[in-house]
């Protein structure tokens, strides 16, 4: 029987369904290692600027470790901040046929890379790109320090076309790599009879005139996805008849707010769980994602608005981009911090009639669906029987 044991840094609601699917496959036993350490409460997202506590369970079905994390300043946001004395000890206890590892950039991370290289099959998980890169020599060492990295690894499972680019140019060999798409729970956000009667009744409780189209932003408030640039963009529409709906909190919250009370039909609801996310974006009609970067290597957003049949507009430096969103039939990309380039798009589906905006969310639904846990899963298995 395989032995997966699989090494991140904490629960996240994007990964824990997949984990469950793979501990539930015949001739595989998987045991998840989170690194970061046992959380006493709430995970404090930076992002957000708050405590949150996911509403859906991330610890069901599935075998796992809370590892003691000694860093002064435990974090995912820098090498130090993940710091397990027992890894190696606690991984071989399992005695894994293969690793799957999400991430190099923590020190116990290329700690089990480094030691486990060449003794069992090492698979690795990242979702980076190029689009942030500029030349000089700081990007030629960076481009050393991951090539000189990924030697350490058997294969890599990528997310989309930006992440498969950034593997090969760090020499990961083509053959070397296996797509295992970013994904996000399909069914529960696509059901649209569940959601349909809550996303009228936050339309009507915000006060968006019905005749409206709802241009909709969800996520944090901070620089690199660029909301104010949305909100900029916006006021060069006719306001009469479109409207604007923020979802979140982040560090860009009160001049958001501030902008907006000077102008008519923007609106804002503070973080919404997971279990009413799906509703949510069924409040708008097109889904908005302006992301300037640096960092936006994916976008899940995109998927889930997709999943609830949303257009969706995106800008260049969104990594799922180039996968997801095909021009004129499900949305539209834009050139990334050009607020003509996305006063055009918005004003492209602004004088789309309810019906063709529909038209363009149903075919997003047919285009996510081939973007599922359910594909990771079968990546993954199908790696580890090679």
């Amino acid at each position: 029987m395989k032995r997966l044991a699989i090494i991140t840094t904490h629960p996240i609601q994007y990964n824990a369904p997949v984990f469950k699917m793979l501990a539930s496959t015949q001739e595989l036993e998987v045991k998840v290692f989170y690194t970061l350490g046992k959380p006493s409460g709430g995970m404090v997202d930076k992002g957000f600027g708050k405590v949150i506590d996911w509403d859906i369970p991330l610890l069901e079905g599935y075998a796992y470790q809370f590892l003691i994390n000694t860093s002064v300043e435990p974090s995912t946001s820098h090498f130090k901040g993940v710091i397990n004395p027992t890894i190696i000890e606690d991984v071989e206890a399992f005695e894994p046929t293969d690793l799957l590892v999400f991430g190099w950039s923590f020190s116990s991370h290329l700690q089990v890379l480094k030691h486990f290289n060449k003794k069992v099959n090492i698979y690795f998980r990242g979702d980076s790109t190029l689009l942030d890169e500029t030349k000089g020599l700081k990007l030629l060492l960076r481009r050393m320090a991951l090539t000189w990295t990924y030697r350490y690894i058997d294969k890599a499972l990528y997310v989309g076309t930006n992440n498969k680019n950034y593997f090969l140019k760090h020499g990961v060999k083509d053959q070397n790599l296996i797509f295992a798409p970013h994904a996000i729970d399909n069914e529960r956000f696509g059901d649209d009879a569940l959601h349909a009667k809550e996303s009228l009744r936050i339309r009507k409780n915000l006060g968006i005139p019905q005749n409206h189209v709802v241009f909709i932003f969800t996520g944090k408030f901070e620089k690199k996805k660029n909301p104010l640039q949305l909100l900029m963009a916006f006021l060069k529409l006719d306001t009469t008849k479109n409207s604007l709906l923020f979802v979140g909190n982040g560090n860009l919250e009160s001049e958001l707010e501030k902008q907006a009370t000077k102008h008519r039909n923007i609106y804002f609801l503070p973080f919404q769980n997971q279990s009413r996310m799906p509703a949510v974006y069924r409040a708008g009609d097109v889904l908005v994602l302006p992301s300037s970067g640096p960092g936006e290597t994916w976008g899940l957003c995109v998927n889930e608005g997709m999943a609830c049949g949303l257009p969706v507009i995106a800008s260049t430096k969104v990594g799922c981009a180039v996968d997801l969103v095909q021009d004129s039939k499900n949305g539209f990309i834009f050139e990334a911090d050009n607020v003509e380039s996305l006063v055009g798009k918005l004003q492209a589906c602004s004088s789309m009639n309810k019906e063709e905006l529909a038209n363009m969310g149903k075919a997003s639904k047919k285009i996510i669906a081939n973007w599922s846990f359910n594909h990771i899963c079968e990546a993954v298995t199908s790696a580890l029987d090679d």
